[in-house]
């Protein structure tokens, strides 16, 4: 299997420091007009304080420098997003491991992973459908580490429920009594990536994660 780090799509827009830049460009002719007239008109008995004129040019300059360093920041930004789209469009037929509660169930079966951060008292894992509506409970691993749990798509009555995307909601208490946190993960074919908003999405059948939640991807096969 191929690991890949999880790469966030990052995009931005150039408004806001432009903005501040043409406000600085402003503030600065102001102050170079005032500037003039002042040391135009200054008495030669008692001249203007220099020193107080060089501190606000040197603001000026600090600040523009800073401008100039986030703009530079900002086109940095929008290539890595450009090239994280571009490396998420070769994720389409590959098999992709991500987090995320939803998996979508094939031929009556449906496999999650999931990670307790610690030893639990009492692990319960609830499925359920599109809806929200519980499926069915089921006793989980409680010990430290990764599990994997595959349903039978079978409901509480026996019922064989159609395929499609299904959720697992992973319940469990520390001997405290406090809730333990597991993380969940899915897999599924990578069938499709979604570039039109401003972060971008990776399509598994008919589920849909953000790029920074897919772990990893390995050659199509079976899943």
């Amino acid at each position: 299997m191929t690991d890949f780090s999880a790469i966030t799509a990052t995009t931005g827009s150039n408004s806001a420091l432009s903005q501040q830049s043409a406000s600085l460009g402003d503030n600065f002719e102001m102050f170079l007009t005032l500037l003039t007239e002042q040391m135009k008109n200054q008495d030669p008995l008692d001249p203007l304080d220099s020193t107080q004129f060089v501190s606000q040019l040197v603001d000026f300059s600090s600040v523009e420098q800073q401008i100039q360093q986030n703009q530079n920041l900002e086109n940095l930004l929008l290539l890595q997003s450009a090239a994280a789209q571009a490396s998420a469009v070769s994720y389409i037929g590959r098999v992709g491991l991500a987090e995320t509660a939803q998996v979508e169930m094939t031929n009556s079966e449906a496999t999650w992973e999931y990670t307790m951060p610690e030893n639990a008292r009492s692990t319960t894992l609830i499925v359920k459908d599109e809806d929200g509506r519980e499926l069915g409970r089921f006793d989980g691993n409680n010990n430290t580490g990764t599990h994997n749990f595959t349903w039978d798509g079978l409901d509480t009555a026996g019922s064989q429920m159609p395929d499609g995307v299904y959720t697992l909601e992973v319940l469990s208490v520390d001997d405290d009594g406090n809730n333990i946190t597991p993380t969940i993960r899915a897999q599924g074919l990578v069938t499709g990536v979604d570039l039109s908003g401003n972060e971008v999405i990776v399509e598994m059948g008919g589920i849909r994660v953000p790029l920074s939640s897919v772990l990893s991807l390995r050659e199509d096969g079976t899943v």
